[in-house]
């Protein structure tokens, strides 16, 4: 018997478990695939958003705002690169003046720190790669980029450390309640009972909720395409173009490891589960990304991909207990700036459970964990390390010079990497600009060897994505 199951571990659920772990409460986290980060949150843009965009008194404004607060402390305490590169909101005419006041007069409402708008001399001066013709920008200096797998990862990782179950290839086929009790079932035929449960399960979400009760919300999914480009100091910030009556345009921006994402669109799609790319959906990208950066390169491309966000009609989001069944929580529809929000929901779900479950904080929470990189570290550092563990002297990824030490931290860490991907989403290697065309077979057999598999049992990612057959 449960306290708590939270359904889903993406960057919401993960936090919900993470935050919830600071109590005695037995909680467990369930999801259909075989790792964390397999959805909405592995395919996003990982931008830490200021807050200037969303409309205000709303919840996603306020949530927006709180959570972008708490970043630079939670990302700190659980070794996730984070970064505030700041973001511009770019104009090229006196339209663009009019709207950029508007968005300015709503940062200000929100409750946005710092932003202000700065004239072109400013803005070449920050950013000397921007097409020619601005003529002003909004500037959003708590604007940030985070890396969005790691800290995901971190967060189920930790809530594991204290004492957190986690259950993946656990996909929710019933949800029943009886009295007080709920049991969630799988398509396996396992069952958890608990007393609360979390629906966080992103583009299921709808599905989700309706197992226990016809819902009145009805979230699509829009899919956003992307460029991921080589490693280049070609931007510092993250851009955006202003707003027109043609849309908002697609975003440039750096991310925490150095490579510059393109992108997204956003198009409806009726499978949630479609994550492909098109050609005709990338050119549009492309086109319009050089409005803004003429300079960039796409022949740099190293990876396209896509991702599916869960929206609502009403463009806030869903948090709170259901109306019809006590103790069931939606925590769904958590489109942009979602992941920005994260830690913000998670308090709110936090004070709804400790109310209702009367339950106490830990006094031996663990708020601290530790990642090696190994990059980072000096030469006296790097030397002190290979001299106590040699495999740290081996670089198994060339591109992110990635060592075979990192790699098997990866796999033997609380949540460890079951897959060549989730050893990638870990530790990088692969993620570079061969995109594991060198080091994947070395890291198909250190995770072979360290899981006691077959060659032919790897997977790339998902269930049945083998390497070898």
């Amino acid at each position: 018997m449960r306290d708590v199951i939270v359904i889903g571990s993406g960057i919401i659920g993960s936090n919900i478990a993470r935050e919830l772990s600071k109590y005695d409460l037995k909680i467990t986290i369930v999801d259909k695939e075989n790792d964390v980060c397999k959805g909405a949150s592995k395919a996003n843009s990982a931008i830490v958003h200021g807050g200037h965009d969303p409309e205000s008194n709303t919840l996603v404004a306020k949530l927006n705002v709180e959570g972008n607060e708490m970043f630079e402390e939670l990302c700190k305490d659980l070794s996730v690169p984070f970064k505030r590169n700041g973001a511009l909101v770019v104009g090229f005419n006196d339209d663009d003046k009019k709207t950029l006041n508007e968005l300015l007069n709503r940062s200000i409402k929100n409750g946005v720190k710092g932003a202000r708008i700065i004239n072109s001399e400013e803005v070449y001066k920050k950013e000397p790669n921007l097409t020619a013709g601005i003529v002003s920008a909004l500037f959003v200096p708590s604007s940030g980029i985070v890396g969005v797998y790691e800290l995901t990862i971190a967060l189920c990782e930790n809530a594991i450390v204290n004492g957190v179950q986690f259950k993946n290839n656990f996909c929710v086929k019933e949800i029943n309640k009886d009295g007080d009790v709920f049991t969630v079932e799988s398509e396996n035929g396992d069952k958890i009972k608990s007393k609360i449960v979390i629906n966080a399960s992103g583009i299921e979400g709808q599905k989700t909720s309706e197992l226990i009760c016809e819902e009145e919300f009805d979230i699509k999914g829009y899919k956003g395409e992307y460029y991921l480009l080589d490693k280049e100091n070609l931007v510092t910030s993250t851009i955006f173009k202003c707003p027109s009556k043609h849309g908002k345009g697609v975003l440039i921006t750096p991310t925490v490891h150095g490579n510059i994402i393109v992108g997204p669109n956003n198009n409806f799609v009726e499978n949630g589960e479609d994550r492909t790319v098109s050609k005709d959906g990338l050119e549009d990208i492309s086109k319009k990304a050089l409005e803004t950066v003429d300079k960039l390169d796409f022949r740099n491309n190293i990876r396209n991909f896509a991702g599916v966000r869960a929206k609502v009609g009403t463009n806030e989001f869903i948090i709170g207990e259901n109306k019809k069944i006590e103790s069931f929580y939606n925590v769904v529809g958590i489109a942009s700036p979602g992941l920005t929000a994260s830690p913000a929901i998670s308090n709110m779900v936090r004070e709804w459970v400790v109310e209702k479950m009367g339950c106490k904080i830990k006094k031996d929470f663990i708020n601290k964990r530790e990642q090696t990189y190994f990059h980072e570290l000096s030469i006296e550092e790097k030397n002190e390390l290979i001299e106590k563990d040699k495999s740290y002297g081996q670089i198994v990824c060339r591109c992110e010079g990635i060592t075979e030490g990192e790699i098997l931290e990866s796999i033997r860490r609380p949540l460890g990497a079951v897959t060549i991907e989730g050893v990638k989403r870990r530790c990088r290697a692969g993620a570079g600009r061969c995109q594991g065309g060198f080091c994947q077979t070395r890291v198909l057999e250190l995770l072979k060897n360290e899981k006691g598999l077959s060659s032919k049992e790897v997977v790339l990612d998902n269930n049945g994505s083998n390497i070898l057959v």
